[in-house]
């Protein structure tokens, strides 16, 4: 049975108001659909199609009440839920550089920007709330 495509990533988080804005004010995604699970969390999606289940799945950390989380996901150390560990990065197409460098720029986010040598691309790096490192490939002609 072959594996189709990346179905969503999820990202476990302290501040889930934080990750919210990031993904939604900074990226664009749109807080759809979300099961109720017995841990907070949300959902996060590229269009209002939500066939597809989300592409981002924040999910919340309680620290009063973490059990729901522990029985469904497991345990994990608060510690060891910064940056993207051994993933090195998120990459995501997109248009709209200028509109993008606009938005980062007015919420003063650190990026890294670079041209790919004869792919006609250009990266956007950027880091959410949890560290995780977040790639935006947009057409190189939009760079010119």
């Amino acid at each position: 049975m072959p594996i189709n495509k990346l179905a969503h990533y999820s990202i476990r988080t302290t501040d889930l108001e934080a990750s919210r804005v990031f993904y939604t004010e900074v990226l664009g995604f749109r807080v759809g659909y979300r099961p109720p699970f017995d841990f907070p969390g949300i959902w996060l999606y590229m269009s209002d199609d939500e066939a597809e289940y989300g592409t981002v799945h924040i999910i919340g950390i309680d620290p009063n009440d973490p059990q729901g989380l522990i029985d469904y996901l497991g345990d994990k150390s608060l510690d060891s839920l910064v940056g993207t560990g051994t993933v090195d990065h998120i990459a995501f197409t997109a248009t709209g550089l200028a509109e993008m460098r606009r938005n980062l720029a007015q919420r003063k986010l650190e990026v890294r920007e670079r041209t790919v040598p004869s792919l006609g691309l250009h990266q956007v790096f950027l880091t959410d709330p949890s560290g995780v490192t977040i790639e935006l490939n947009y057409p190189a002609a939009e760079a010119a």
